[in-house]
């Protein structure tokens, strides 16, 4: 069970990091950061709330100690020492809630300074964070872009990959074919396979061709040899006949011929 729960973290961890992308992730990083710093200032703000409130309070107990005090003064001046005494006794009690309201605006007013420190130190880092996030980001976007154009350019990208194949797989059937016509032209030359149509002659007909025209052509060459070769009478006659013929070709048609005799 332990093997398998660490495979299935392993395969899972695997999964997630091919899914993950850094940009989505500073992005989010960046939006807790908001959300923690928006939290701080509403701490802040409610922080000088109370403060205000304290303030507020404390305001009210010193305007009624003050009353206090000009009540016990006007009972000692009509001569009525008890409602003076009555005057300072609630304007003694007065004084402690101011001494403690004033404590707490104290504490108050500290811990106000410390949030806001704290909110300024924590935008002081938001900003600095955005600022290395968008860097981060537009680095991961160049660098994927030239990945992806260095794959396109390599072959090695997916969709390359499979134009490649498509090349290879023409490229190969191509060579196939032009291995079979070539066979075929062989075959086919040397006998083994006939030509339904007779088109095609195999090499023993086309060797007998080729010597019954190499004899006619050595006929004929002998015959004109023979013809040079002959009595020049006969040839004079030859030509002296060939020259009657033409000229008597050239005389009009109502010229009277002669014979021999």
């Amino acid at each position: 069970m332990k093997r398998m729960g660490m495979i299935f973290r392993a395969k899972a961890n695997k999964a997630l990091d091919r899914a993950e992308d850094p940009r989505e992730t500073l992005d989010y990083s960046y939006q807790k950061q908001l959300e923690l710093l928006q939290k701080v200032r509403r701490g802040v703000a409610d922080v000088a709330t109370s403060r205000k409130r304290l303030e507020l309070q404390l305001n009210q107990l010193q305007s009624q100690s003050t009353k206090l005090e000009d009540q016990g003064r006007k009972a000692l001046a009509l001569g009525r020492e008890d409602l003076a005494r009555e005057a300072l006794s609630r304007r003694a009690a007065l004084q402690q809630q101011v001494t403690d309201l004033e404590t707490q605006h104290a504490t108050l007013q500290g811990e106000e300074e410390k949030l806001t420190l704290a909110a300024q130190r924590l935008q002081a880092k938001v900003d600095a964070f955005r600022t290395k996030k968008e860097t981060i980001k537009a680095t991961y976007t160049a660098a994927q872009a030239q990945t992806r154009i260095g794959e396109a350019f390599s072959g090695i990208s997916e969709e390359m990959g499979d134009v490649g194949l498509a090349i290879q797989r023409a490229e190969d059937k191509t060579a196939q074919l032009q291995a079979r016509a070539g066979a075929i032209d062989e075959l086919l030359a040397s006998g083994a396979l006939e030509d339904p149509s007779g088109m095609h002659k195999d090499d023993l007909q086309a060797e007998l061709d080729r010597l019954s025209g190499g004899t006619d052509v050595e006929l004929e060459l002998q015959r004109m040899k023979a013809e040079l070769a002959g009595g020049s009478n006969g040839g004079q006659q030859a030509l002296e006949g060939g020259t009657s013929q033409q000229q008597s070709q050239q005389q009009p048609q109502d010229t009277p011929r002669f014979d021999k005799q």
